[in-house]
């Protein structure tokens, strides 16, 4: 893998561009720049990207899922909504 493979300066492989890939969640929480710790308390919590329980301990992020959420968070002011 060259550096130009990978997300500048933090070593992570873009993100693919086959939206049924599944993502563990430290590579979810890496996408979104974030702890896996964080997507853990949102699932607990009912909030964050939607995801996929396989089993009890076995939890995965769609890349298109996980790419449609960022998305719908996207704001152009503070003054929208959310925002």
């Amino acid at each position: 893998m060259t550096k130009s493979d990978t997300a500048p300066g933090h070593g992570q492989p873009p993100l693919s561009k086959d939206p049924e890939q599944l993502l563990l969640t430290k590579e979810a929480a890496a996408v979104l720049r974030m702890t896996p710790r964080a997507l853990e308390n949102w699932r607990r919590q009912g909030n964050g990207p939607p995801y996929i329980r396989i089993s009890h301990r076995c939890v995965r992020y769609r890349v298109g899922t996980l790419i449609e959420w960022i998305q719908a968070h996207a704001h152009r002011s503070t003054s929208e909504p959310g925002g």
